[in-house]
């Protein structure tokens, strides 16, 4: 039996990537060494991490005044982090509220006695659609924005224009749609669902954002850039990881073509959806995810009916956020055309014979 692992993250890997990692396990470019053992002082690491930083470099088209980091600590780290080397001016950033991660963004940063102002939400909807937002003030050091809502399934196609600084939370989206990096200060993205395994953060930001004062060596932008992203022993192997999907990427036609295959996906979903008598997307049309898809039937026996029917026909991690409940799909990029159809499908027998017995 076929499994498609619809997991929020960590997510599933393209099958060229796995066959890769099996390959190098045992010895790494003939080196005798496992790629979980190599040193990453060692010539053979130093052209890994040259390498996917140059990956992603020409995917996304980072401009030359952007650093790549690759850290540990995962996105939420860096809703500490951000606000330590960035709201440097003022102590006082802008949050565009979204859901679940945009607040916990903004109360991390309220820990370290960062100033945070909501200046848009759309709690009032229950985070079905995404808030309108004008600049009120040019006193914040960045505006912060999820790109990508996981656990609601909304999503920004178009960013809000901004006279601010905007700090981007990308990590459901990451390489999975087309943003201009221009138009942030700061990106920053968890590896598990787009880029490989769990582990590695990648933080991109504009180099006069940072370095303006001392930080704690292992929260200090500058420093790490310094340090190529290696203060410490970095997650190797996670770097690694994240560069054989890079590769994988770029040999599919890159972040353009991605998007295509993603929105591709998506449709195949979200038109059943529309036309089910049994399912319900809550979302706004215009601000639908392309990678999470929350739905539900309004009956939580027959949603617990459903995930565990489908696990038993190799469709896994179905079951939605425990804040949301239903169900949810998601659709990262290592998720082929056959996994969506295999839902639909399923969900459509599923419906057909409930209907048919009520």
């Amino acid at each position: 039996m076929t499994v498609y692992n619809f997991s929020a993250g960590p997510a599933m890997l393209p099958k060229p990537v796995l066959a890769q990692i099996k390959e190098d396990i045992p010895s790494f470019q003939n080196s005798g060494m496992s790629v979980m053992e190599i040193s990453h002082r060692s010539d053979l690491f130093d052209n890994v991490i040259a390498d996917a930083k140059n990956d992603l470099r020409e995917l996304m088209n980072i401009p030359d005044n952007y650093k790549i980091l690759f850290l540990q600590g995962g996105a939420t780290l860096q809703f500490t982090a951000l606000p330590m080397n960035l709201a440097t001016q003022y102590n006082h950033i802008g949050l565009i509220d979204t859901g679940h991660w945009s607040t916990r963004a903004g109360e991390e940063a309220e820990k370290i006695g960062t100033e945070v102002t909501t200046v848009a939400t759309s709690k009032n909807n229950d985070y079905h659609q995404l808030p309108e937002y004008t600049d009120d003030d040019n006193r914040y050091d960045y505006i912060h924005l999820t790109t990508n809502n996981t656990i609601e399934g909304t999503a920004f196609s178009k960013l809000p224009k901004t006279k601010n600084v905007l700090v981007g939370d990308m990590s459901s989206n990451f390489l999975a749609q087309q943003y201009n990096v221009e138009d942030f200060g700061a990106i920053y993205a968890g590896a598990q669902k787009n880029l490989g395994i769990a582990g590695l953060t990648v933080v991109i930001v504009r180099e006069d954002l940072i370095g303006k004062k001392p930080l704690p060596s292992m929260l200090d932008y500058q420093l790490l850039a310094n340090k190529n992203s290696m203060l410490n022993t970095p997650p190797v192997f996670a770097i690694y990881a994240a560069g054989l999907t890079l590769k994988w990427l770029k040999d599919i036609g890159g972040i353009a073509e991605m998007e295509k295959i993603n929105r591709q996906k998506s449709n195949q979903l979200y038109q059943f959806l529309d036309q089910s008598k049994m399912f319900n997307n809550l979302i706004k049309p215009a601000d639908r995810s392309l990678t999470n898809i929350p739905f539900v039937t309004g009956n939580k026996e027959l949603d617990q009916e459903l995930i565990a029917q489908a696990s038993d026909r190799g469709l896994v991690n179905i079951k939605g956020h425990r804040l949301v409940g239903g169900m949810r799909a998601s659709l990262y990029n290592a998720m082929p055309m056959e996994g969506v159809v295999a839902l639909t499908d399923f969900l459509e027998e599923f419906e057909a014979k409930h209907l048919e017995e009520n």
